[in-house]
């Protein structure tokens, strides 16, 4: 359910990096807490993100909500899918479903994410909670 090939943040964004790329998506247990993705807006070619800051915002049928950047950098591509069906990342949110790619400007802020297992250890404390 969750991938070991990418690495998670605390707001449940993820990212999987390629050289000084990182695609983002959002997990699994995000896209499901959302229901149904009807929207997204998608991010600005160019803009230059800040690791922990909004990168763009999805709506679903129960809330609007943000989806925030794991890395700092500027977004070079993102999913054009997307535009015209959101719904992909209910479908695949760690394939198909990814949100845009980010070049990083310090790839030392992966230090700061989860592995796979530490974020499930994550998700059980926050649902115990909540």
């Amino acid at each position: 359910m969750y991938p070991d090939n990418v690495k998670y943040h605390k707001e449940h964004a993820w990212v999987k990096v390629s050289g000084n790329k990182a695609t983002v998506g959002i997990s699994f247990y995000a896209q499901e807490s959302l229901g149904d993705i009807v929207y997204i807006d998608i991010p600005e070619i160019d803009l230059t993100v800040e690791a922990g800051t909004e990168l763009t915002q999805i709506e679903s049928t129960k809330a609007t909500s943000p989806v925030i950047s794991p890395v700092s950098g500027t977004i070079v591509e993102f999913n054009e899918e997307l535009s015209d069906s959101p719904e992909i990342i209910n479908e695949d949110p760690y394939r198909k479903g990814w949100i845009a790619v980010i070049e990083m400007e310090d790839d030392s802020e992966l230090d700061n994410l989860m592995d796979a297992a530490d974020y499930e250890k994550y998700l059980e404390e926050e649902v115990k909670l909540k």
